[in-house]
């Protein structure tokens, strides 16, 4: 009959705050009781009858072949081993061990200053408490990835895991999305949350111009091309150090300054500047113009 077999179970994980089956079977038996107990050798069941008070604990199946319970809303403290014991004499018995994932929190990006200014040495941390084992995270500049630093702690059955990224912001930064992702094997997708930066700095400014080869009696079109944040206060020409000469001529809209019918003493260098609580931004455009 049973003499010779052991009790068969299995080995079991489950995420916290869900349910787990713990299962024992015998392949023979003869009116023999089997009984699970658990990591700290407290009775659970002996056959269908319930041994320990809690509310969490259940029984699904006992037969003379099985007995099966269910632990609900487990937590991270009921991992462990836990033993099937099948009472032939000498009793057998056998062990499974529950494993307790321990689910990572939505992680938080610390460190972020609205706004930043180019040139400042930025920190940002990214939190996860909860994960068991630890959660991984990696950051993303843009969906990019970039590397960041970890630290792993413990803080009872769980751990609180921290990676930071410091880098010098600079106007490339403006606008740039960072984003930390947080992979645990408790959870299908990762947890992403993102912070945009936004930076300040002086303006930069470029002139276009619209002739390549500027002649005589043509009319040029010089602009101003700013980028700044926040965006440039209004757009001042001037050429050889000195106001425009020539009004009449010389029209300034916006950012853009107009000369028509240009003549040799439209020579010289052009310059636009622009402004904002950060500094001020120029770009210069020498004039040549050939005769026709």
């Amino acid at each position: 009959g049973s003499q010779g077999q052991f009790p068969i179970t299995q080995n079991v994980t489950v995420v916290e705050g869900t349910s787990a089956n713990m299962t024992c079977r015998v392949d023979y038996n003869d009116n023999t009781s089997l009984q699970w107990s658990n990591p700290a050798q407290q009775t659970l069941f002996f056959g269908d009858k319930k041994a320990l008070r809690d509310h969490r604990i259940e029984l699904v199946l006992a037969s003379s072949q099985e007995l099966t319970i269910r632990i609900n809303d487990v937590s991270l403290s009921d991992e462990g081993q836990y033993t099937c014991s099948l009472f032939t004499m000498p009793v057998k018995t056998t062990k499974a061990f529950l494993t307790v994932l321990g689910v990572p929190a939505r992680p938080e990006i610390t460190g972020i200053t609205k706004p930043a200014t180019e040139d400042d040495i930025i920190t940002l941390t990214c939190t996860t408490t909860g994960s068991k084992p630890a959660a991984r995270i990696q950051w993303l500049r843009n969906d990019k990835e970039v590397q960041g630093t970890t630290r792993v702690n413990s803080t009872g059955k769980s751990f609180t895991v921290k990676s930071t990224l410091q880098f010098k912001v600079d106007r490339w930064d403006d606008g740039v999305a960072y984003t930390c992702s947080v992979e645990h094997e408790s959870l299908v997708d990762p947890y992403l949350t993102t912070e945009v930066l936004e930076v300040h700095y002086v303006p930069h400014l470029e002139i276009q111009h619209s002739l390549i080869i500027p002649q005589e009696g043509q009319y040029l079109k010089l602009e101003c091309v700013s980028i700044g944040n926040p965006v440039p206060d209004l757009v001042l020409w001037s050429k050889d150090g000195g106001e425009l000469p020539d009004i009449e001529r010389m029209i300034v809209e916006g950012s853009e300054l107009t000369i028509t019918a240009l003549n040799k003493t439209d020579n010289g260098t052009y310059r636009c500047e622009a402004s904002n609580h950060l500094g001020t931004g120029s770009a210069e455009y020498i004039l040549f113009v050939y005769g026709r």
